[in-house]
């Protein structure tokens, strides 16, 4: 897998201004085409779920739970761990399974946030429309700018580590006391949108130069393509659940 993830190059800065040719779109739009699939189908699997009660009570109503919730974590280091050269097909039974599992995760934040009104789910129809339009608008910023951004991989990323290592803490807190740390959601909140957004220009630039760096060559094309659309995809849900728990308040 490292050879074809986005995130694993270094590119001197002096590629910063490529040319863009009919090439690069075409890779370009085959990784957002895959990825734009993948929200659907994760979407669809996520709203099924969340409005059927026995499906929420087959997937959450033991310790299967945490099984179902940290299934495309496992699924994504295993890629990472065992598939140092996988094939397109292996790309992509990776990819849409992390694709179908996140989407039976999700039921359970769609459930939770939606609940019996509305409301709950205008909120996150409102959330999707702001992450799309962030998510979009850094994309492109990404793909247009002839800044090099490959500096920021490293701080981002410790950013990442930060949010998870903090709501650790917080989930531990809320166990032993009952009750999370005051303010601590908000801020992990806060600094998702930040530093997802950020990653969101980092990877897409990160997408190009890969372009380059394949040469060509058909079969890495094929799996470049479909793990650039897992990099994106997952920064796409990240985003949209640290924009939700800003706009929807603590679940």
């Amino acid at each position: 897998m490292s050879d074809y993830h986005p995130q694993a190059r270094s590119i001197p800065a002096e590629r910063a201004d490529m040319a863009v040719d009919a090439g690069l779109r075409s890779f370009m739009l085959g990784v957002y085409n895959k990825m734009g699939l993948g929200l659907l189908l994760s979407g669809a699997i996520a709203y099924g779920v969340a409005t059927t009660p026995v499906a929420l009570q087959l997937l959450f109503g033991g310790p299967q739970a945490f099984v179902v919730l940290f299934a495309p974590l496992v699924l994504i280091l295993i890629s990472s761990w065992f598939l140092k050269n996988p094939s397109p097909t292996a790309a992509n039974v990776i990819y849409w399974g992390v694709v179908a599992t996140m989407g039976l995760s999700l039921g359970l934040t769609v459930a939770i946030y939606a609940g019996a009104s509305g409301a709950g789910m205008l909120t996150i129809v409102k959330a999707l429309l702001v992450t799309a339009a962030t998510f979009g608008g850094l994309s492109l910023w990404g793909y247009t700018t002839k800044r090099d951004l490959s500096g920021w991989g490293t701080f981002l990323y410790m950013g990442v580590l930060g949010m998870i290592l903090a709501s650790v803490v917080n989930l531990g807190f809320a166990y032993f006391t009952g009750a999370p740390i005051n303010g601590l959601d908000f801020a992990i909140s806060v600094i998702g949108v930040l530093v997802f957004s950020g990653l969101t220009a980092y990877k897409t630039q990160m997408i190009k130069y890969m372009y380059y760096d394949l040469g060509g060559n058909a079969r890495a094309m094929s799996v470049g393509t479909t793990y650039a659309a897992l990099g994106l995809y997952i920064t796409f849900i990240n985003l949209f659940l640290s924009i939700l728990r800003l706009m929807g308040g603590r679940r």
